[in-house]
């Protein structure tokens, strides 16, 4: 075989949108489609209002209005507005704003010149205007090409800066905003800003205290085991408590941005929770019984952040400033401190905590014996395991498509049999279930080491000791549409919900969406996902087309399973909204239910679960 040739021919350079539109996923991570939270539309939205946060940051406007409009968002601040003069550059020419000036934003997230300007590149439509001492200035843009320019004169318009961006359709594929996820993103810039006001849709937003407020939030639905600890000082805050949920819930922040995958700060959390409640109760309790349970928000403001990827979700190991501690040594030294002060001057909250560190104690000690029992067996199962089929690929790992890892939990030998023939062994693992699950509504985690389907889907997932080595990034539930499969769906979202719920708060909790028929002629065929998708492919192919009707997911051929679970694949994130009392909800979807409730689960099942819904 002949060698390719290598000229200068082949050497390209492309200008900087050129390079973004090409490479998206280096500069916002996954592009999506709106339906999970950490897709591309919201890490767009997220880069606009974090300059204006930057403006509030300053203590230039204590004001930003969001709106939805004609697929598109606009972001209103009330800051200085960027220097008329450079309003074209700093949206366009990369490695030019105002953030390279450590003395104007010593603490800013965004410091890379970058942000705004991936916006512009990846928008069908992109428009800023600045307002400054009556005048201002508007660049129009579309997907980064300037197309308009135009001064204004005699605005009426307080200072700041209003961006409007609608994202580019060919690259964001049928995107949808959802106004769930930007309320929570809006909730989390208030209570990382207090004295900051958020105007969304027709809604003021504002915190005046903090993380305390954010956790007093979300654990409103939440049994609780004592008052909200809330410590503050300069450039940190921590608030923590305990519930009664299995496992730890951790919300961190750095700089105003939420990093959905921690990092120091959230290792040194975790550390000095552990090492305050040693220091005060002068014993050497085990950590994973101080954090059984643990509920707790950090925030901390460093200088020039270091993160590990362009979409700032996990903090690198760093120092808090040039000549200043590491950020795990500040932090474990700040809560060892504050905790012991803390709990010496609220006798009553030490007693609570005192007696929640002793019933996971005494809960881990009587589950050491089975969990020795399992280990044995699980370790004997990974020689002769046919219950998982795993992949090369796992979530946490270095390798570029460690995001892209799945795990496909499916019931029976013919559907895990079609999936396993299907699937993309790089990065989609599947594990099969026999017959329904046992239910484990009200049961203590002793059953998940008992009972050995259970055992083995947690040695699967590797989450024993917490989420930190989940090896996949998905969880997708792989059911029969009919009602024995929606049972088992149920059962299984039981599990994760009892045991685990972490794994559902954080969205790695997925249901795969799969064809209920399929209608063909000599010439198309057409997978409907619905009643009313069926009426309209025999409208399209004519009455004589053949209608094959799936009733389970073993009845689809491996060959056609490749194109429901590969770039077109549909999957729904399982959702708790704050609101959602995980016990209240557990109760009614798996408790003691009349015929009547239970043909109403069956009826009206879906993947968002929201309690408020189902009273």
């Amino acid at each position: 075989m002949a060698q390719a040739k290598y000229t200068e021919s082949n050497i390209r350079s492309l200008d900087w949108k050129q390079h973004i539109r090409l490479r998206p996923g280096m500069y916002i991570g996954k592009l999506g489609d709106g339906s999970s939270p950490d897709d591309g539309i919201y890490v767009l939205l997220k880069e606009i209002i974090d300059n204006s946060i930057d403006e509030f940051v300053m203590k230039a406007g204590n004001r930003i209005e969001i709106s939805l409009q004609d697929d598109g968002v606009l972001v209103r601040d009330f800051g200085r507005g960027i220097p008329l003069g450079k309003v074209v550059d700093c949206v366009s020419k990369i490695n030019t704003g105002g953030k390279y000036d450590s003395e104007a934003f010593k603490k800013s997230v965004g410091l890379n010149g970058v942000g705004t300007k991936a916006v512009n590149a990846l928008s069908q439509a992109f428009e800023v205007t600045s307002y400054r001492g009556g005048k201002g200035k508007t660049a129009r843009f579309t997907c980064g090409e300037l197309i308009q320019e135009k001064n204004l004169s005699r605005t009426g318009q307080e200072d700041g800066t209003a961006v409007f961006f609608r994202p580019d359709q060919s690259i964001f594929k049928d995107y949808k905003f959802d106004l769930a996820f930007i309320e929570a993103m809006v909730w989390n810039y208030v209570f990382l800003n207090t004295g900051l006001t958020i105007h969304f849709q027709d809604t003021d937003y504002q915190s005046k205290r903090g993380l305390l407020d954010l956790l007093e939030r979300n654990t409103q639905s939440q049994d609780i085991r004592y008052p909200v600890i809330f410590l503050k000082d300069h450039d940190i805050e921590v608030a923590f408590t305990h519930g009664d949920q299995y496992g730890e819930e951790h919300y961190s922040f750095v700089n105003g941005q939420h990093t959905t995958m921690g990092g120091s700060h959230q290792v040194a959390l975790r550390e000095g929770v552990v090492k305050g409640i040693r220091e005060f109760f002068k014993k050497d309790f085990d950590a994973a019984d101080i954090r059984s349970g643990l509920i707790a928000a950090i925030s901390v403001k460093v200088q020039d952040p270091v993160f590990e990827s362009q979409t700032k979700t996990k903090l690198g190991s760093q120092k808090v400033s040039e000549d200043g501690p590491t950020v795990r040594s500040w932090v474990v030294d700040f809560l060892k401190l504050q905790i012991d002060n803390y709990l010496h001057r609220e006798p009553e909250v030490a007693i609570a905590l005192q007696k929640k560190i002793l019933q996971s104690e005494k809960e881990r000690k009587e589950m050491a014996g089975i969990k020795k029992i399992a280990s044995e067996r699980t370790k004997k199962a990974n020689l002769y395991n046919k219950k998982l089929r795993d992949c090369r690929v796992h979530y946490g790992s270095s390798h570029k498509r460690q995001d892209e890892s799945m795990i496909f939990i499916t019931e029976g030998d013919s559907a895990s049999g079609s999936l396993t023939k299907a699937r993309d062994v790089q990065t989609q693992a599947v594990f099969s279930l026999r017959g329904k699950p046992l239910n484990s509504y009200g049961l203590t985690k002793k059953i998940v080491y008992e009972n050995e389907e259970f055992s083995l889907l947690q040695h699967a997932l590797n989450i024993e000791d917490g989420l930190e080595g989940l090896r996949y990034a998905k969880i997708i539930i792989a059911t029969d549409a009919d009602v024995d499969g929606m049972h088992i769906r149920l059962l299984i979202m039981t599990f994760f919900l009892q045991f685990f719920p972490e794994l559902v708060r954080n969205g790695h909790v997925f249901i795969l969406q799969t064809p209920l028929f399929r209608v063909r002629n000599k010439e198309e065929t057409i997978y409907c996902y619905d009643e009313t998708q069926r009426k309209s492919a025999i409208t399209k192919l004519g009455k004589k087309a053949e209608i094959t009707r799936f009733k389970g997911l073993g009845e689809i051929s491996p060959k056609e399973f490749g194109q429901f679970i590969g770039a077109y694949m549909r999957i729904e994130q399982v959702r708790l909204t704050q609101k959602t009392a995980i016990s209240e909800l557990l109760k009614y979807f798996m408790g003691k239910n009349t015929q009547e409730r239970q043909k109403f689960i069956i009826d009206n099942l879906r993947s968002e679960l929201d309690s408020e819904e189902m009273i």
